[in-house]
């Protein structure tokens, strides 16, 4: 099989801090000093495991905190899974063997990032997968710290994300960011969303997808069809972002049969007739603003117009967290009651 895995100079590790145990728990920083101080190098077998059936992110991240933190490398034989592996509860996905000294320190650090990246990825890819065949764009990059996006962005990808928004979260794999004509562009040109969309157009790529939000005024059809007639062939599709909290003006006529709060799926059907009565059915609908899976799979089994789903912070919930046990002591099984070995076919070596 040819090598899939990222280089683990990408991730631009603080290799030093990390060697030194400055982000690992304590006491496991401790127990290496402890070996160490005892001359005791002890031939150890670990494994790791989640706890959930999830979609595995932060492998390769992982499998680089041992490359390039570890004492030496070379004492280790690693085996994993790779990035966007569908995992069961309990399955091993990562098996590293050496002395324990080597590697005690980085447990809290591996840990970590497979718990992340795993619960991004996952959550993504159940997006995905109700939204399909119709496109996810990856917007949680405001609803959490900027260090995180990198791993974020990549996990979104490997997952089936087809945009992120920000550089950073496009990096690993050699792309950008892409997005939407922001409310503050209109509100900066005084409430103009025709203006500010015809500015936008001038100055951004004219291979980008140029897509205008539409709700500013809380009166999405009027402004899609006016922006439409503004850009014509340039504008690839227009964004519905309604608060929550509000009924756009389309909507206030037709209500009493269902939610008519946000966007709602006649706002979507009303802006869909309005575009194509004006001859713009080339213009996408992208949707956004507290979007779910399960909202997702609701809009689809409604057969509602939408051609992308824009999804925030709902892909940060949850919780998908992995263990590490040593399961055996130079070669004989030693583990903890109830962690014992679970050898995994799956896994393939680290080199």
């Amino acid at each position: 099989m040819p090598d899939m895995r990222l280089d683990p100079t990408i991730f631009n590790l603080p290799v030093d801090k990390m060697r030194a145990g400055y982000y690992s728990d304590k006491y496991f920083v401790r127990a290496r000093e402890a070996l160490r101080a005892d001359h005791y190098r002890p031939a150890v077998t670990m494994q790791v495991f989640g706890k959930q059936h999830a979609f595995l992110g932060g492998i390769d991240e992982a499998i680089a905190i041992l490359k390039l933190c570890a004492i030496e490398w070379d004492e280790l034989s690693v085996s994993a899974l790779y990035d966007g592996d569908e995992i069961e509860p309990w399955e091993t996905v990562l098996r590293i063997e050496g002395p324990y000294d080597a590697f005690a320190h980085l447990e809290t650090l591996y840990l970590g990032v497979l718990s992340r990246r795993t619960r991004v990825g996952t959550n993504t890819r159940r997006v995905v997968e109700a939204a399909a065949p119709k496109e996810v764009m990856f917007f949680p990059a405001r609803h959490d710290h900027w260090l995180v996006q990198t791993g974020d962005g990549y996990a979104a990808h490997i997952a089936g994300a087809i945009g992120v928004s920000t550089d950073a979260q496009a990096s690993w794999w050699g792309s950008e960011g892409v997005g939407t004509v922001p409310h503050a562009l209109i509100a900066a040109y005084g409430g103009d969303s025709v203006r500010a969309s015809l500015k936008y157009a001038e100055h951004v790529p004219n291979e980008m997808r140029l897509v205008s939000v539409v709700d500013f005024e809380n009166d999405c059809v009027p402004t899609a069809v006016a922006i439409a007639e503004a850009l014509g062939h340039r504008l690839y599709g227009v964004r519905l972002d309604t608060s929550e909290m509000l009924v756009d003006k389309s909507v206030l006529g037709q209500m009493g049969y269902f939610k008519p709060t946000g966007v709602c799926p006649q706002l979507v059907r009303n802006v869909r007739t309005a575009l194509d009565q004006g001859g713009h059915q080339h213009v996408k609908i992208v949707v956004s603003g507290g979007f779910t899976t399960e909202k997702i799979r609701a809009f689809e089994r409604e057969h509602v117009p939408v051609d992308v789903y824009g999804v925030g912070s709902s892909l940060f919930q949850g919780r998908f967290d992995f263990t590490a046990d040593v399961v055996r002591h130079e070669g004989r099984p030693c583990a903890k009651i109830g962690r014992g070995e679970r050898p995994n076919p799956r896994l393939e070596p680290v080199r």
